[in-house]
């Protein structure tokens, strides 16, 4: 089972647009929500294309395959809009040998690990920041990052399972084939261009992973395109 994994979306269709088109040349037969959907919270502030109605649509139409798990910023009226169940504190998904507990992260992380084997991935996002890890415990701890409000320094994201290995994919800002803006962790632009000259247009591929990529009977983490 291929899964796409994505989190802290907060009403910017323009972000989930982008991370779907990327997401299309892989494939993928679950998308997991982990939370934070619609409403941009009273931190991040009002971001720029912010349309929650228009994310409840774009997410209704793929609702056959969605599994989704309340995040502190969902509310009841938000399941409202959705043809889908998002209400949930946590989920539990089987893919082939992997097992993922979702959630969004203010209720477990790794400092409240859930009540699950070791062997049981804990999904989820929360802190805007891509992550994935192998405590000393032995549980993995995989964080897609935001799709649309990246914080600590990273690019918007989202996660990928293909069956064997957790990657995190990174999406690369856009607005049109000739304007584009770069963007701190707290959304400050840095940089942008317009016009003829300023192409640097496209979703990018760079990926983080973690797997026994040498069949050496431990796990690497590599990082590249």
């Amino acid at each position: 089972m291929r899964i796409l994994f994505l989190s802290d979306i907060h009403g910017v269709p323009s972000a989930l647009e982008a991370a779907f088109q990327s997401a299309a040349t892989l494939g993928y037969d679950k998308i997991v929500l982990l939370g934070d959907l619609l409403y941009h919270g009273p931190r991040n502030g009002v971001p720029d294309f912010y349309d929650p109605v228009k994310v409840a649509q774009m997410l209704n139409l793929r609702k056959d395959k969605i599994v989704a798990v309340r995040g502190n910023c969902d509310a009841e009226v938000d399941q409202m809009m959705f043809e889908f169940p998002m209400m949930s504190d946590y989920a539990i998904l089987e893919a082939g040998t992997e097992t993922f507990f979702l959630t969004h992260g203010h209720l477990w992380n790794e400092h409240k690990l859930p009540p699950v084997g070791i062997g049981t991935v804990l999904a989820h996002g929360h802190t805007h920041i891509p992550e994935l890890k192998r405590l000393e415990c032995g549980r993995t701890i995989f964080n897609p990052g935001s799709v649309s409000l990246p914080k600590g320094g990273t690019q918007r994201s989202f996660g990928y399972f293909d069956g064997k290995e957790l990657k995190t994919r990174w999406l690369h800002e856009s607005i049109t084939p000739n304007d584009w803006k770069v963007t701190d962790g707290n959304g400050k632009v840095l940089s942008e261009a317009h016009g003829l000259t300023a192409t640097a247009y496209g979703q990018g591929a760079h990926g983080l992973a973690v797997g026994d990529v040498d069949s050496d009977g431990c796990d690497e983490i590599t990082y590249g395109s």
